[in-house]
This record gives C-alpha cells, structure tokens and sequence, in this order.
C-alpha cells in the first residue's frame, strides 16, 4: 500500500518557484511546465530531508538501487525536445522513480516505459497505479524496445539513460516521422534529438542539443 505525503502549501509554493526558474532557463513548452506544476516531486522520493532540494531545478536525488530521480531542468528539458501531442505512443528507457513517467502522462501520452532494476520497477508500477497513470510498465532493458510488443513502433521514444552510441534497435521501433530523444557518449554525452525520415540511417536527422549527463544504459536485467 501507498501512503502519499499530502500536497502542502510548501510544496505547492516551491513547484510555482521551479516552473518560473524554468520559463527563465527556456522552457517554453506549456504542456511541460503545466505537468511540472501540477505534480509534487516529494511523492517520487522517499527522503524526506531532502524536500526542498528536490525543487532545485539543478539538482539531482539519489534513489534505490544507485538511480537518480534527474533535476526538473532535465526532465523539462528532454520532455520539450520530444515535441509530445496529445495520444501519442511514448517508449520511456529507464523507469527510474517514475516522475518522469508521470510527466508524460500528464502531457497525454500514451507511455510504456521500461527499467531494468527489479526493485525500482516493482516499486515505481506500484506508485503509478496508485496515482492512477496508466503507464505500461515493464522489466528489461530496451536496448532493442519491449520485447513483450515486438510488432509495435511508437510516435516518441525518451532515453533517460545514455548509450554509448544511436541503439539502432531503438531506432527500428520508432515510426517513421517519430522523434527520439537520447543523450549518446561514453566519457562525454551529448543531449542528441533524432528524426525518423526514413528507415535508412542516412535518413535519420540528428540534432545536437548541448551537454548532458545521466547514468549509463545497462544491458540486462538486474535482480
């Protein structure tokens, strides 16, 4: 069972704050700014000590399982470069605690997201339901999309991990005409936004969007 903390005016005070820092950084997209001031960030982080920080739009918290729950600048930051409408098919790569997850939702995708550390996974599916987002969650590593939905493509695809190059798997699932948004590299990342013009990949306009950094992208399961 969930026990969420209730949404104190203090709460509510420090998302008004986060959402103009963010407008100020160059967040223009309102879908973003409106699912991020809507939704308490406290409920994705157990730590209570950490409330207030989590509202720092360049801070990173640490979760389970050597995760972090990334800083609000990055999560409207790759939510605004995927260019989500409404019922668009969104592939999320790493679960994580999920904030990022319910972003989506609130923007009205249509989100299968997927994490490959067992405890986050069976943690963070439960938090969702409990929220009542209708993520499809599930446990692996994505390197090649959803095993479980091998004959679906999807409008968007959001990596939140990085990869050590362009997962051409990825790529295979993500419609023509679709966006990926992934940072790529090994010691150095770049924040790289992909369209799908075609299936070749002389066909795949990359742009690049600056520096970034996030935890790798693992194979397999952890357990």
């Amino acid at each position: 069972m969930i026990h969420l903390s209730p949404d104190l005016p203090k709460y509510q005070a420090w998302r008004r704050r986060m959402v103009e820092q963010l407008r100020e950084r160059g967040i223009r997209d309102e879908a973003v700014l409106k699912a991020m001031g809507k939704l308490p960030r406290n409920w994705f982080c157990s730590d209570t000590l950490l409330d207030s920080f989590l509202y720092d739009i360049d801070m990173a918290i640490a979760i389970d399982c050597e995760q972090t729950i990334s800083k609000p600048y990055t999560v409207a930051w790759q939510s605004q470069l995927l260019s989500l409408s409404p019922m668009m098919s969104v592939l999320e790569v790493g679960t994580g605690s999920g904030y990022q997850t319910a972003i989506l939702c609130e923007m009205g995708g249509r989100v299968y997201t997927v994490e490959r550390q067992h405890a986050l996974f069976r943690k963070t599916k439960e938090l969702l339901a409990s929220l009542n987002y209708h993520a499809k969650c599930f446990l692996g590593d994505s390197f090649n999309g959803v095993p479980e939905m091998a004959d679906f493509t999807y409008d968007r695809i959001l990596v939140t991990c990085g990869a050590p190059e362009i997962p051409s798997g990825l790529m295979q699932v993500l419609k023509i005409g679709g966006i990926m948004v992934i940072p790529v590299g090994l010691e150095e990342q770049r924040m790289l936004r992909i369209y799908k013009e075609g299936e070749k990949v002389s066909q795949w306009r990359v742009e690049d969007h600056g520096d970034a950094k996030f935890v790798p992208m693992l194979q397999g399961k952890n357990f």
